[in-house]
């Protein structure tokens, strides 16, 4: 499996990273005090004793963290008391908390931060009751290998988010395309835009993207580069190879998109908040989509894994991880949490149920999924896709005015720009 990072969120708060940076400092030098019992205490299925448990999401993961706390709830004595925090605010929030020793007791962590907030001692070590999971080998690796240092492990997937093609079928047929074929190559991607573009149905276009939005570009163009068998960084993570011919390929097809107008105007400013408003109001024939939209979607689509320019199939497997954090001294009880999310009974009654993807490969097939064959599609998707992992992800790829955002707006927007340059600064990020 390919190495390197990242997810899709929309826009973060260069503020926040920079606040966590200082704070972290701190958090690393207490990261490996003693907080009380360990979770591998506990047994396999933890402490369930009654004891209230505090825990930290992001606003974008607010439905299903909200689905799995209260159903965790319900069937055990322990509570979860949880607390949604803005997305721009949460980077700098768990730095500030890290630094005082106020973390909660578990925190959820965007797949881009996790490789760092581990390496700061953020999390605590859980590996001996991964390791004691029946279905371990099931457990989506992206996430697990992202929260891996030293070969012991900090984190469990919470929420998967795959970047995936969505398709308007209604808008497919007006332009007269197989509305249950999905585009096989990129080009095959770029040719149903330009017929949707041709109906000329006012305020419809044939596709955006967040052309403004580094997060949103990684989330969805990454996988066109690995489903045509390119990579987007080495294996360590330090060095960017966004200048690699396939790479180019997926730049000259969105120019040429950009150039022909079948891209929604409004993506060039796009940086993050609503950069799939458009489609899910029915006024975009087809995008990369994030699959955790799928139940929210409005009207009948197609799902496929994104295409390269060589066809193929990837995705990004981004979302959540998350974990028990170095601040806390109910380490059992929380693990309590962490390996009822795990079972069957939460992947598939909690979150199949409410159309989102589950974390573990055994349970593709499930009873809802079954009934609804896009979202097999999606399940297998997740375990076929990447989760790139690199220490300074943020600040070359999701920050604004990053060297990666630089990249793409010099090579889709302007058609110029000396391509070796731009990802060469890119890769002096990676190496800080």
């Amino acid at each position: 499996m390919r190495r390197a990072l990242g997810r899709r969120t929309a826009l973060r708060s260069l503020a926040g990273a920079l606040v966590a940076t200082l704070t972290l400092g701190v958090a690393a030098c207490t990261g490996d005090d003693p907080t009380g019992p360990s979770a591998a205490e506990a047994g396999p299925n933890g402490v369930d004793d009654g004891t209230e448990l505090t825990m930290w999401t992001r606003a974008p993961l607010e439905k299903q963290a909200k689905l799995l706390v209260e159903a965790y709830n319900a069937g055990h004595q322990n509570k979860v008391k949880l607390t949604v925090v803005p997305n721009d605010d949460y980077v700098a929030k768990v730095g500030a908390a890290s630094g005082s020793g106020a973390l909660p007791d578990l925190f959820a962590a965007d797949i881009v931060y996790v490789k760092n907030w581990v390496n700061q001692g953020l999390f605590q070590d859980i590996s001996a009751n991964i390791n004691g999971l029946s279905f371990k080998d099931s457990i989506n690796k992206g996430h697990l290998s992202a929260g891996k240092l030293d070969g012991k492990e900090h984190v469990l997937p919470f929420v998967l988010d795959l970047s995936m093609l969505f398709w308007n079928k209604q808008l497919f047929k007006d332009a007269g395309l197989d509305p249950e074929k999905a585009p096989a190559t990129l080009d095959d991607y770029a040719a149903a835009a330009k017929a949707v573009q041709a109906t000329k149905k006012n305020g419809v276009y044939g596709t955006a993207a967040g052309l403004n939005c580094g997060g949103c570009l990684v989330f969805t163009w990454f996988p066109s580069v690995w489903a045509s068998g390119g990579q987007v960084l080495s294996a360590e993570g330090t060095e960017s190879k966004l200048a690699d011919e396939t790479a180019q390929k997926v730049y000259r097809t969105w120019h040429d998109l950009w150039k022909s107008g079948a891209v929604l105007p409004a993506s060039a400013g796009e940086t993050g908040p609503t950069w799939t408003a458009a489609f899910t109001e029915g006024k975009v024939g087809l995008m990369f989509y994030p699959a955790t939209l799928l139940s929210s979607t409005p009207f009948e689509v197609g799902v496929a894994a994104i295409p390269g320019p060589n066809g193929g199939g990837s995705t990004f497997v981004g979302g959540d991880g998350i974990g028990v954090s170095k601040d806390s001294k109910k380490a059992p009880q929380a693990w309590s949490f962490l390996s009822w999310m795990m079972s069957e009974d939460a992947q598939v009654e909690v979150l199949a149920k409410n159309k989102d993807v589950v974390a573990r490969a055994d349970l593709a097939n499930n009873k809802y999924a079954v009934a609804d064959p896009r979202l097999v599609t999606i399940n297998e998707a997740a375990g076929k896709g990447d989760t790139p992992v690199a220490l300074n992800f943020q600040q070359a790829f999701n920050a604004p005015g990053s060297p990666w955002l630089t990249l793409v707006r010099n090579q889709v927007l302007n058609g110029s720009g000396d391509i070796q340059k731009d990802n060469g600064e890119i890769t002096a990020v990676l190496k800080q």
